[in-house]
């Protein structure tokens, strides 16, 4: 009991973010989720395209 009191104490003292905040951050994650995801698809495509070239040569 006395440590679900401690966690009740605690969680009164957390600063919780805003709404504004929380719509910032949520779309700063999407955006750099969706950057490397793209970044990380050409890095694909061009390892793919190498090892396919280096293949038809031998």
């Amino acid at each position: 009991m006395k440590f679900l009191k401690s966690v009740k104490e605690e969680m009164k003292l957390v600063q919780w973010p805003t709404a504004k905040e929380n719509r910032h951050d949520t779309l700063t994650v999407i955006l750099t989720t969706f950057m490397f995801s793209i970044f990380l698809g050409l890095c694909d495509w061009i390892f793919a395209k190498l090892v396919t070239s280096f293949a038809m040569h031998k």
